[in-house]
């Protein structure tokens, strides 16, 4: 009952407070290194086609993502690029600086509200988000984005202007950091004079930068919340509700068309803050990999992208 409160509440609220931030300054804690949206390099493999696991966002519905990579990892197929947005910039940093296996569970075991949840006075929200920044740079050794087992990338969406940013380089902490950044919930993250917000709003499921990076096969992985089908919507709540799933899952649709495999993971009905529900999450997001492993397998074994369209 609690985690549908939750969600009835922080969806309205959450579209309300993109329509009214306020504009007080930005918290700007010290950083070295911040993260730099720099130019995407292509990955050329030259024997095998290039594979890309692109993680969308959604929340505590993103520890499917932990499931997901789990048993691809079990199975052998590893990712030479991974993009992750909001959630799955979380998970993805976690797997591209080589938390695989039972250590990636272990980490999201770590994930919960009371270790991540900063609480501030509303300045333009009500978290600050360092405590996730200092969570995922711990885990990772403090190391940048360009020194991580595997190529990766953080979608974040800069406020002011609207556009995409993809975070390649730098703090690895503050980037992830900045792509799951809900607005009017989670403060907006200053990085290099700019404010940033979560990369949901502009790149749900980020399969677009992935080709960008030279992705012959890409493995997407959609943990968003879909419309609910009601004959009839009761409240007003209900229907605030009901449109951000309408346009978040227009922002899915526009991206996943162009991905080769598209996994969705059969969730339910998980709170948007619903952290105590990661194991049922977890166990979503194996069954829907393991029913894609045949139709993996086939596109690994064959020709890259680029072969074929020469």
């Amino acid at each position: 009952m609690l985690c549908s409160m939750l969600d009835r509440i922080f969806f309205p609220l959450l579209l309300v407070l993109w329509l009214t931030a306020c504009a007080s300054a930005p918290l700007v804690p010290p950083v070295e290194n911040p993260p730099l949206a720099g130019e995407l390099q292509r990955v050329v493999i030259a024997d095998r086609p290039v594979v890309a696991f692109a993680l969308g966002g959604g929340a505590a519905r993103g520890f499917a993502h932990a499931g997901v990579l789990n048993v691809l990892e079990q199975e052998g197929i590893r990712a030479d690029i991974v993009v992750g947005t909001s959630a799955g910039s979380v998970a993805g940093a976690l797997y591209a600086g080589g938390i695989r296996g039972q250590a990636l569970l272990d980490a999201a075991a770590e994930l919960q509200i009371n270790n991540l949840a900063d609480w501030s006075l509303p300045n333009r929200g009500f978290i600050g988000g360092e405590r996730l920044q200092a969570l995922i740079n711990d885990k990772l050794g403090n190391r940048p984005i360009e020194a991580l087992d595997t190529v990766f990338v953080a979608v974040a969406t800069d406020l002011r202007s609207g556009e995409v940013a993809a975070f390649n380089q730098g703090n690895t902490g503050m980037a992830v950091r900045a792509s799951s950044c809900m607005p009017g919930i989670v403060m907006p993250v200053s990085i290099r004079g700019r404010d940033y917000v979560d990369g949901g709003l502009v790149s749900q499921l980020p399969v677009r930068i992935a080709r960008r990076l030279g992705a012959d096969v890409v493995i997407a992985v959609d943990v968003s919340k879909r419309p609910v089908h009601k004959t009839v919507l009761e409240s007003t709540w209900d229907v605030l509700h009901q449109a951000l799933l309408i346009m978040s899952g227009a922002v899915v649709a526009a991206e996943a068309l162009d991905a080769d495999v598209l996994i969705r993971p059969e969730i339910g009905d998980i709170a948007l803050l619903g952290f105590d529900q990661q194991t049922d999450a977890i166990a979503a997001g194996e069954r829907a990999v393991r029913v894609m492993l045949p139709e993996i397998r086939q596109l690994l074994a064959g020709p890259a992208r680029r072969q074929l369209e020469r």
